[in-house]
């Protein structure tokens, strides 16, 4: 019994994975995607908030984040992002300021935790 749930399991996990990857590769400049927190966030995208959801079952609080895809955003384009992720390369930071959306620590602070940035090239 505990070899058919740990091949449920592992083919589980092997199926969300291939569904990120294959979502996140057609998706559109602009487009967001509510993942859960354990999941890395792909080059060419940014965390722009995160909470607490029962689906990703983990203990870290919170635990799901969206992403939002930047790659391809025309130069000009401004976006408040979380600063759980690095600055991407091509865009500037405007400012740092607290978003309560963008709490991402299990130990919630009211310092900064969020930019605003602007794609430049």
């Amino acid at each position: 019994m505990s070899r058919l749930r740990a091949a449920a399991l592992a083919l589980g996990c092997t199926a969300a994975a291939l569904t990120l990857t294959a979502t996140t590769a057609h998706a559109a400049p602009g487009d967001t995607q509510n993942v859960c927190a354990s999941q890395l966030t792909p080059a060419g995208w940014v965390d722009v908030q995160w909470w607490n959801d029962i689906s990703c079952s983990s203990t870290f609080s919170p635990n799901k984040k969206q992403i939002k895809q930047i790659a391809g955003l025309p130069i000009g384009t401004t976006l408040t992002v979380c600063a759980s992720t690095y600055q991407p390369a091509g865009w500037v930071q405007l400012s740092s300021f607290y978003n309560s959306s963008c709490n991402y620590s299990a130990v919630p602070s009211f310092n900064n935790n969020a930019w605003q940035i602007k794609r430049v090239s």
